[in-house]
């Protein structure tokens, strides 16, 4: 099957698409590496979804160059992942990074038009995550054991990444040095390493100046780990299953039955302050989103919250 990974010395882009490809494709990495900053997680991603289509054209149209693909290519190569069953999203994926690499060949002048441009991606319909009341989150923090080490730490995790909307990357990349007290933010490294300020309640700068003082100053950190906040007993970082399990543990704990991972504190991060009236735009800045389409999906969380924004604002709405 065709969307099997190939092994190093089997790469098309290396051997049979040589000359007509490996040009485009070094170039793209670049594009991609220093325009567009992406990680290595989202980059290795891009070129796999490139390479998928090449694999699809070495089938059905082997003498086939990136300038002289069409949109009818395309649809053919949509047509056979259909044919393989594979996921709506896996598809809209490899379709994002298609739209991409040809974006860039557009950029570059390689081509006059996008054949990509009218390509369009599955119909896919969106998953409402779980979120928790702070009820719940107060459930589950009244779990912690606050007579251990790991209790004080995981008690200042769970309040720091509710305050701040946090990825679980996130928050094991933390730095000391990023916390301002006194302005009450933090700097938050994201995808792409982009930066950004967000903003710190007082109940969790009060647990991280607490467990400066009382666990973490007391620890021999790692090597590259001497800035980082939160640590594990050996003084590494943080593993993103150990926050996974913390959460999990937790939430059975407090008897919890939805699907609690790190996410969760993001979503109810978020919801919370949708609910509460918060203007999307500032939500999107704080959350790091690059559109304000995705942060849009946390207003279909609440129904009596959207009726109750008709009946105050709406003109038809109003009492």
């Amino acid at each position: 099957m065709f969307l099997k990974r190939l092994a190093p010395k089997e790469s098309v882009f290396f051997f049979i698409f040589k000359p007509m490809w490996q040009a485009y494709i070094s170039g793209f990495k670049l594009y991609l590496q220093l325009e567009k900053s992406l990680a290595a997680n989202s980059l290795e991603a891009y070129l796999h979804d490139v390479e998928k289509l090449v694999q699809f054209l070495q089938i059905d149209h082997p003498n086939l160059g990136p300038t002289q693909i069409k949109l009818n290519h395309l649809r053919q190569f949509i047509v056979y992942l259909n044919q393989l069953g594979l996921a709506g999203n896996s598809q809209a994926r490899i379709i994002s990074g298609l739209k991409s690499f040809f974006h860039y060949l557009l950029l570059e002048d390689e081509i006059k038009v996008s054949p990509a441009e009218l390509l369009e991606a599955p119909k896919l319909s969106r998953k409402l995550p779980d979120v928790l009341a702070i009820h719940e989150i107060d459930a589950m923090i009244a779990c912690i054991n606050m007579s251990t080490a790991e209790g004080l730490r995981n008690k200042a995790i769970i309040e720091t990444m509710f305050a701040c909307g946090l990825r679980v990357s996130e928050t094991n990349d933390l730095k000391i040095s990023h916390i301002s007290f006194q302005e009450k933010y933090i700097k938050v490294t994201g995808k792409g390493n982009k930066e950004r300020l967000v903003p710190i309640g007082k109940i969790a700068l009060q647990l991280i100046d607490l467990y400066l003082k009382e666990i973490r100053f007391h620890q021999n950190p790692k090597p590259g780990c001497n800035d980082i906040l939160f640590l594990n007993r050996r003084g590494g970082k943080l593993s993103r299953q150990m926050i996974f399990y913390i959460l999990k543990d937790l939430a059975l704990a407090a008897g919890i039955q939805k699907d609690i991972s790190p996410h969760t504190l993001r979503h109810s991060f978020a919801t919370s302050l949708v609910e509460a009236g918060a203007d999307l735009r500032a939500v999107q800045q704080m959350l790091g989103h690059e559109s304000i389409t995705t942060t849009e999906i946390y207003t279909h969380l609440d129904r009596a919250y959207l009726h109750e924004t008709v009946v105050q604002f709406h003109p038809r709405g109003r009492k």
